[in-house]
């Protein structure tokens, strides 16, 4: 089963995207995922095989980036 996830971020930039995009990537629970730079809350949408919102997080603080899920 997949599941949506979505985040509100400050990963505005292309730069910024692409330090994040190598951890994203590497994570095989992560079938997908893409950034909105021009929504203005910057939003992070994973397509997971699992629920994991929490090691999401991690991965882009571990970033130096912020990273909040949005509630539906």
């Amino acid at each position: 089963m997949q599941h949506v996830l979505i985040f509100k971020t400050n990963i505005a930039t292309a730069q910024a995207r692409s330090k994040v995009a190598p951890l994203l990537d590497q994570q095989p629970f992560i079938e997908k995922w893409t950034v909105d730079m021009e929504d203005v809350d910057c939003v992070l949408r994973v397509v997971a095989a699992e629920p994991v919102p929490d090691r999401i997080i991690a991965l882009i603080n571990a970033s130096e980036y912020e990273c909040a899920e949005l509630e539906d």
